[in-house]
Order: structure tokens, then sequence, then C-alpha cells
């Protein structure tokens, strides 16, 4: 199967007073997870020393937004107040947004965390529910000029009939309304097809084979599939032993013009996508 081609043409991601430029290449967001029960790194990096820390070398190893989230989604993940949320990820983003030059995103769901991380500083929104729980996530992020990732996660999908890429366009047509009605301009969102959320194993496969067919929706995408279930099925191995298999999607997104990787190991993770671009490339 040949290659879809080049990366669409290059553009800027706006969030708020800082910029990414979109299209030379495909980006990596590193994970940062703030949490003692993620299912990957959780405890790891649950203070904010360790942290900040973590973050700049994540920076280091090439990411270009740090994505920090306080509250675990993995299945089976113990919900907490977004009281607890806000003491564990306002301190972490506001020592990234006065040390790092680079964006810092808040992986959360709620308002209220939202809220208080855009005033702490952070760049981007990465709302798992893609705008479709709280219509005020997207008025914050309108207010506030963050730029917003918009992941596909609808509780009905894994029995829903017709095409899954369809459907996942369907549920991000409604996603782009809302955000233009709240007036969160074009410029600064990305779609995220929400790899392992209400999604079989199947499912999961064949979205990532077809990533390219989101393209003409017209925005950045991102994949987020970073030691997840799915990698695990497949390979029939535990979270800490993914990485290969994790690789081999994120050279699959960069074959296919994806714009953005989020994952958990950057410099591994840089080095699959700068190989993949190369035979994407070649001419």
């Amino acid at each position: 199967m040949p290659p879809p081609g080049q990366i669409a043409e290059t553009r800027l991601l706006k969030c708020r007073d800082r910029e990414i430029t979109v299209g030379l290449e495909t980006r990596l967001v590193g994970i940062l997870n703030v949490t003692p029960d993620s299912f990957f790194d959780g405890g790891k990096f649950a203070d904010a020393g360790s942290a900040v820390a973590q973050a700049g070398r994540l920076v280091g190893e090439g990411a270009v937004v740090i994505d920090v989230g306080g509250q675990s989604t993995r299945p089976g993940h113990e919900e907490i107040s977004a009281e607890e949320e806000i003491a564990r990820v306002v301190p972490v983003i506001a020592a990234l947004v006065s040390r790092l030059e680079t964006p810092v995103s808040i992986d959360t769901y709620k308002p209220p965390v939202a809220r208080a991380a855009l005033e702490a500083g952070a760049h981007l929104l990465n709302d798992i529910h893609g705008l479709q729980r709280s219509p005020e996530m997207a008025r914050l992020a309108a207010e506030s000029g963050c730029a917003v990732m918009v992941m596909h996660h609808d509780a009905s999908f894994r029995e829903m009939p017709g095409d899954v890429i369809e459907n996942i366009k369907k549920f991000f047509g409604r996603s782009i309304e809302i955000a233009a009605r709240a007036g969160v301009a074009e410029d600064r969102i990305v779609l995220d097809p929400g790899i392992g959320f209400a999604k079989t194993q199947r499912q999961n496969l064949e979205i990532m084979a077809r990533l390219a067919e989101l393209k003409p929706l017209g925005f950045p995408l991102l994949l987020g599939a970073s030691r997840k279930s799915a990698i695990g099925n497949v390979l029939g191995l535990p979270p800490a032993e993914r990485l290969e298999g994790t690789l081999a999607t994120t050279a699959l997104a960069v074959w296919q013009g994806v714009e953005f990787v989020r994952v958990h190991d950057v410099r591994a993770n840089a080095r699959a996508a700068k190989m993949a671009a190369a035979l994407r490339n070649f001419q």
C-alpha cells in the first residue's frame, strides 16, 4: 500500500500566547501523569518536583507539548473530586509554565479543573469527551484562547452499526459544531480518535489502520495509543513491556500523515517517527 503522502500544508496551532508549527513532521506530545493509579506510570511523578524534572526530560527528548493529567481514565479507574484533581495538577502546571517555553496541556473532562489549570497558565485543553459531556469546556476554551484536543468517546460505539470511521466523523462533526458555537477558532482544534475508549479490540485496530481517512476533516490528528491495552491484547504483554508495540503504532501514524502522537516514551518514539518519515518521504 503506498503512503498517503505528506502531512497537510504547514500551519500554526494557536495555544494562547504560544504556537506549534504543524505540518513539517509528526510532533510528540509527552504524557505526564501526576496520579497514583495511572495504568503505566502511576505514582512515579506524583509530587511537583519529580513531575517538573520528568517534563524537562520529555522536552529534551523532543516533546512539543507536555500533557498533564491528575485523574486516571484507565479501565476501572477510581473517580476523584475536582478539588483533589486541582490539588494534583495546578502546582505542576504553574511550575512548568514558569520554567518551560513548551506549551502545557491539561488532560481533564471536569470544568472546574480546566478553569483552574487555565488560570495557572495551561495552553491546551485535552478533553476525553470531545466537548460533549459539558458545554462549559468549550466556553472555557473560547474565553482563554487555548487549543483543544477533542477526543472521540461515545459509550455506545461498541454496538453502533455502520462504518467505524464514518461514525467517528459524525461524532467529531458534533464536537466541531459545539466548539464553533462557543467561539473556539478552527486553528485551535486537534482531533483524537480515542483509542481504547469504549471500543472493541477490532475497532481499535481498524481505526489505527485507517487514520488517514480522518484527514479530510481538515484538522490536525492526534494518536494516543501509547502502551494501551489495544497493544497489550496483540502482544500478550503488560504495560511495562509494550514499548515496541507502541513504536509500531507511531510509525503507522507517521506513514498516514498524523500530525501528533501522544506517548510516554518520547525519545524512542521520536526515533521511530523520524525513520518512518524518511521512508514515507522517500523520492
